[in-house]
């Protein structure tokens, strides 16, 4: 069982939000995954924030031990998953989404993300929300 992170969960891990060693310890180091393009992304944002230096050291710190998935091996699965939605008119707004949920469907891993809405059109695709809202 793998579980691939998504962008959004991992920004709550930096934030402190959620204990990246808890979730280790319940889940399995090795069962805990990212797609190179959550890289991409955090790398982004740590550059853009107030004091760069110190988020990218925090990006460094989080993603060491992970297992970082490439892309490459999901170009299947996203070709035919967005042919899939553009034949039944539900297109993806954010190719970067449509890529990581095809990284996870091509790996057979559960996607964790907090917007669970804007991967619903992918079908087949198992997710799980880590954040526990106040109701």
């Amino acid at each position: 069982m793998g579980y691939l992170l998504d962008t959004n969960i991992c920004v709550f891990f930096l934030r402190g939000y959620l204990d990246l060693d808890v979730i280790i310890k319940e889940k399995g180091l090795e069962n805990i995954y990212i797609s190179e393009l959550t890289v991409f992304e955090l790398r982004y944002g740590a550059e853009n924030s107030e004091n760069s230096k110190k988020s990218h050291k925090a990006v460094d710190k989080f993603i060491n031990g992970l297992s970082i998935v490439p892309i490459y091996g999901c170009v299947d699965e996203y070709a035919k998953t967005k042919v899939y939605l553009k034949k039944n008119g539900t297109p993806m707004h954010d190719e970067i989404d449509l890529i990581i949920g095809a990284t996870a469907l091509a790996n057979n891993f559960t996607l964790i993300t907090d917007n669970l809405k804007d991967f619903r059109f992918i079908q087949d695709l198992k997710m799980e929300n880590w954040i526990k809202k106040k109701n």
